[in-house]
């Protein structure tokens, strides 16, 4: 499904993003480049796969994201596929949220995904062919008590992606944007929680359990293959059934 493609993969080091790699790679991808800040855990993740390039980057350094591109285009002549999965959260009821909280979040997930969406497209509106697939969060289609600010990156996602759909194939390109909305998942980021909140999410949930990085992968390698070569600007929610 993926033979000869470049793809590339932010927030790579676990969870969703290292299962979205795992999925690239097991589907014949001539090369995945997996970004991520925790070296550590990115380069555990990857030291003996072949077909993964790991890479330390913040993306919210441009420098360091203008360097990498400039890289892989000389390296590959072209980018087939771009995941922005990174993401953070920093919860906090409105009245306690603080500046760096919202800033922060902000940054990560909204600003990071827009520079290197910014890096990248290009390359693929010259090549005439790209998909673009970015996380985004029931959060973001419905909100959350004590998540304004992931929920203001993640709606901001949506909104970035149907004027990507746009713009990007307004000359004829074959270059897609989609989201992904993913409901409760069960990732580091969510592990640590108390029991009874995981079995409330569960409960809220209409299939009765929480989501796993493979259920997510699932939806991003359909939209980022070209068996879904005619969807553009569109938001996939993978809940449960959690937002009806």
């Amino acid at each position: 499904m993926f033979e000869r493609k470049i793809c590339i993969v932010t927030g790579a080091a676990q969870g969703i993003g290292k299962a979205i790699v795992e999925r690239f790679t097991s589907s014949g991808a001539e090369l995945v480049y997996a970004i991520d800040m925790n070296s550590t855990a990115l380069n555990s993740a990857y030291e003996s796969v072949e077909n993964v390039k790991p890479i330390t980057m913040n993306i919210c350094d441009r420098d360091a994201i203008a360097s990498f591109i400039e890289q892989v285009k000389r390296d590959n002549g072209k980018v087939d596929v771009l995941v922005n999965n990174a993401g953070i959260t920093r919860d906090a009821l409105i009245d306690k949220m603080t500046e760096d909280e919202w800033d922060a979040v902000i940054n990560v997930n909204l600003k990071g995904v827009f520079n290197l969406t910014q890096a990248v497209a290009p390359i693929m509106i010259e090549n005439n062919s790209g998909s673009i697939v970015t996380m985004s969060s029931v959060v973001g289609t419905d909100g959350n008590i004590g998540q304004t600010n992931y929920a203001a990156s993640k709606g901001g996602v949506i909104a970035m992606t149907k004027s990507w759909a746009k713009e990007f194939a307004r000359k004829g390109a074959q270059v897609r944007a989609n989201c992904v909305a993913p409901g409760f998942v069960a990732t580091p980021m969510t592990e640590n929680l108390p029991e009874k909140v995981l079995e409330m999410m569960k409960a809220k949930t209409p299939l009765a359990r929480m989501g796993t990085p493979e259920d997510i992968a699932n939806g991003v390698e359909f939209l980022a293959s070209d068996k879904s070569s005619f969807i553009t600007g569109q938001v996939l929610k993978i809940d449960g059934g959690l937002v009806l």
